[in-house]
């Protein structure tokens, strides 16, 4: 741990009530630890607070959480990161316990799984679409986590530098996820204590908007990263739709040896004809896909574990 290079990120938006309070506890829990606040365009004293408590402070203008995340994961240089939020719900006293299970197991990245130890630390609305959105994410991609939106996570270099990072607000977590599951990184989720945000403070994300943009990516990354399987129920869905179609059509077919409902017939062998080019096209993207992945396996394994730089910025 001491040999270490530790940074801990911390992307902000208006938290001046609680950064003060995430940055002391951060470095009173990792001492060494470089400790950098990326504001994004608060409109308060979060950078004044956070340069008061300690820590490096930098600035993102491009606004959203999956911005500053790119922009702290370019920018800053270390062995091991700690990102966490600055809303001070997460349990900091939990960070060098993480970090040992991070390196003495050799995982790219623990995830803090959130236990809400306060009556309102987890609002029903967020609660109810988390399990929704893992249980999807867990459908096409593989069960190994319980809270894909947790704001608490441990990184090794190598995860960090491999990172696309193409999101840009809330999704950057499923992001995350999803790229630990794709290249089947050693990873793991331990529960940690989760509490109430500070008085003052509030939530930015909104349930039904960031929600229906979490679930869009999702989509998206199914599509992209999983094409066979995606286009596959695509496929079945159009199959089933021809045959409901048809089957009226077939029954009177049998009884009369007539076929009345010429448009009806067409639209079915249209439909089926649709589901076999939609099965044909996740072949040959599923082939260009596992080439894609390949390519970021080859780039994720040429990553160096440790940096040579110890970034001051």
């Amino acid at each position: 741990m001491d040999e270490l290079n530790i940074a801990v990120l911390i992307p902000c938006y208006n938290e001046e009530t609680s950064i003060g309070t995430v940055v002391s506890d951060f470095a009173q829990a990792l001492p060494g630890a470089n400790i950098y606040v990326f504001d994004n365009n608060s409109i308060d004293a979060t950078a004044k607070v956070a340069c008061h408590a300690g820590a490096i402070v930098k600035t993102e203008v491009l606004q959203g959480k999956g911005h500053v995340v790119r922009r702290m994961f370019a920018d800053i240089e270390a062995d091991v990161y700690v990102l966490v939020d600055g809303d001070g719900t997460y349990d900091a006293s939990s960070a060098a316990s993480l970090v040992n299970l991070l390196v003495q197991g050799q995982y790219d990245m623990v995830n803090a799984e959130r236990q809400a130890i306060h009556a309102n630390a987890y609002r029903t609305g967020h609660k109810f679409g988390n399990k929704l959105l893992s249980s999807l994410v867990a459908f096409f991609f593989g069960k190994r986590f319980n809270d894909i939106l947790s704001g608490y996570r441990i990184f090794s270099r190598r995860f960090v530098k491999s990172f696309p990072a193409l999101s840009t607000g809330f999704e950057i977590e499923t992001e995350l996820t999803v790229h630990a599951l794709e290249l089947r990184m050693p990873v793991v989720e331990v529960p940690t204590p989760y509490r109430e945000r500070s008085v003052g403070s509030y939530s930015k994300l909104n349930s039904f908007r960031d929600g229906f943009r979490i679930l869009r990516t999702i989509f998206c990354m199914v599509k992209d990263e999983k094409p066979l399987k995606f286009f596959s129920l695509v496929a079945i869905l159009l199959s089933i739709i021809s045959l409901i179609l048809a089957w009226p059509i077939f029954v009177t077919y049998l009884t009369t040896g007539l076929v009345p409902r010429f448009p009806t017939a067409i639209l079915c062998s249209a439909l089926m004809t649709l589901a076999v080019l939609s099965f044909f096209c996740g072949l040959i993207l599923d082939s260009i896909a596992l080439g894609r992945r390949e390519q970021k396996r080859m780039w994720y394994l040429q990553t160096p574990v440790r940096c040579k730089i110890q970034s001051k910025l």
